[in-house]
């Protein structure tokens, strides 16, 4: 029996999608050959290719004039992509710091652009009334999830500028409206598949204003124009990616997996409320539910727990270095039996140690 994977990212894929790839591993569809093998711009391949965006376009009921880009370089890379395609030296730009993926983002953005910080908070999020909002912003970023400490965005801000949102950590995870977004983008390794690969959904009146500095492989309209595949891109994370999609699909898609999901989460946070021993430190009104974090009162057993849980096969459930505690990730590829074995563990080790 496979542990379960609590891993923040890279994280567990669904084990169906596993044993299909294995079987398909040495032969694709009777090809002689491993996808990974073949040409990107095989007609072979490029059925993949647009069978995964029209599967992708179909679970989040992305319109027609959205265009999405398949990229390379995880999230990380638009932290500067999205200032190099949006603004010019000079503009100003707005962004809400609620934890350490937003601050990574300012600071690269800063190189670039005259960045506002509207708001800041580790735990929580500022009401909206207490951000203090560019009149001549040409964008407000904000980060959807952050997945170290675990607060999440509920709802949005009302604003007549484009929002931008990193999504990497809750992408997927429920239905959404696209066009609330000017542009959504998410590093694959989490909820959509292995490392490798990032996706940007973004509306297509932003594409066409990069900087005349911008890098080719920066530049959204290079992805636009090329169908994805202006130099080779990662092949197998896009075939891996394709057949999550499938799997979301049979498991009745996005309204199903936020049922799954709000209920996973809620199991964890119930059981932290009412434990004298764990606690959580995020506003109730924003925790995510793709990343629970938790501490443990007495940290003299955090060792303990890693390593009993562990042994119990509950893996990669240290807390994140620059948080601390512990944090349970449990994106749509975890089932509910491995939350339920983590209450049960969590449950168990209380009373075994208090």
């Amino acid at each position: 029996m496979r542990a379960f994977n609590f891993s923040a990212g890279p994280a567990m894929l669904p084990e169906a999608v596993m044993q299909e790839a294995q079987a398909e591993f040495l032969d694709w569809q009777n090809t002689g050959m491993s996808v990974m093998e073949m040409s990107h711009r095989s007609p072979e391949f490029m059925s993949v290719a647009h069978e995964m965006e029209a599967d992708l376009r179909e679970l989040m009921a992305i319109p027609d004039d959205y265009k999405v880009l398949f990229t390379h370089g995880g999230a990380s890379l638009q932290f500067a992509g999205i200032p190099f395609n949006l603004t010019q030296p000079g503009d100003t730009v707005d962004y809400c710091n609620t934890g350490v993926w937003s601050a990574k983002a300012i600071k690269e953005a800063s190189r670039f652009v005259q960045v506002n910080e509207v708001a800041k908070a580790e735990t929580t999020i500022p009401d909206f009334d207490q951000w203090q909002l560019s009149d001549n912003a040409k964008y407000l970023h904000i980060c959807q999830n952050e997945t170290i400490t675990g607060v999440e965005f509920q709802s949005l801000p009302d604003t007549d500028k484009p929002i931008i949102a990193d999504f990497s950590s809750t992408i997927l995870s429920r239905p959404i409206n696209v066009a609330d977004y000017g542009l959504i983008y998410a590093g694959a390794q989490k909820n959509i598949g292995p490392a490798g690969l990032a996706i940007v959904i973004v509306r297509e009146d932003l594409i066409g204003h990069a900087r005349e500095t911008t890098p080719t492989l920066m530049n959204w309209q290079t992805y636009d124009q090329f169908e994805s595949m202006f130099n080779t891109p990662a092949t197998f994370a896009w075939y891996l990616a394709g057949k999550v999609f499938k799997w979301l699909k049979a498991q009745g898609g996005l309204d199903a997996m936020a049922t799954l999901n709000e209920r996973k989460a809620q199991k964890l946070y119930t059981l932290i409320d009412r434990s004298g021993l764990y606690y959580n430190e995020v506003a109730p009104s924003v925790r995510s539910w793709m990343n629970v974090t938790f501490k443990l009162k007495d940290e003299t057993l955090n060792q303990a727990f890693l390593t009993e849980s562990r042994e119990a096969g509950l893996l990669s459930l240290r807390g994140h270095k620059t948080y601390g505690g512990m944090r349970a990730s449990i994106y749509n590829a975890m089932p509910e039996a491995g939350v339920d074995a983590l209450v049960d563990f969590m449950q168990a080790f209380e009373q075994r140690h208090t």
